[in-house]
């Protein structure tokens, strides 16, 4: 099944209790987002990859290095690190939730098989988990 718009046929998503039915509008919308996203995260990732291997590329020897310069070094090379892991995990995410909307698996939490509700999705359309269940999951870590 699944509504179409201008010739694209979009997946039925559930929404929770209370809430209405996506529209096709609103479902066109969600499916560019995610797209756009996809390209603007893997863009992302493959600078921050690119500057941190740049940083490798520069060496380590710290032979005859100012100690304050090592640090400076150092705290660089952990900050590229850093930016390359958020921007991969943003990437990754967008990426699966693209994967889910066009399977028609999308807005079904990962965790209890519920809506996970299109009030949330609209807010953070990378959401693969209820509000309940991401909750949970936050308070055991």
């Amino acid at each position: 099944m699944g509504v179409t718009v201008n010739t694209q046929t979009y997946p039925d998503i559930p929404v929770a209790e209370g809430e209405e039915a996506w529209t096709p509008q609103e479902l066109a919308e969600v499916r560019q987002q995610l797209s756009d996203d996809v390209a603007q995260y893997e863009q992302k990732y493959l600078a921050a990859q690119a500057g941190l291997a740049q940083l490798l590329t520069e060496g380590s020897d710290t032979t005859g290095r100012d100690p304050a310069d090592v640090g400076s070094s150092n705290f660089e090379r952990d900050q590229e690190v850093s930016l390359a892991a958020n921007a991969r995990q943003l990437y990754e995410q967008s990426e699966l939730a693209l994967k889910l909307f066009d399977e028609g698996r999308y807005g079904i939490c990962e965790s209890c098989g519920k809506p996970i509700g299109k009030a949330r999705l609209q807010a953070f359309p990378r959401a693969t988990m209820c509000v309940s269940c991401k909750q949970r999951l936050e308070r055991r870590s």
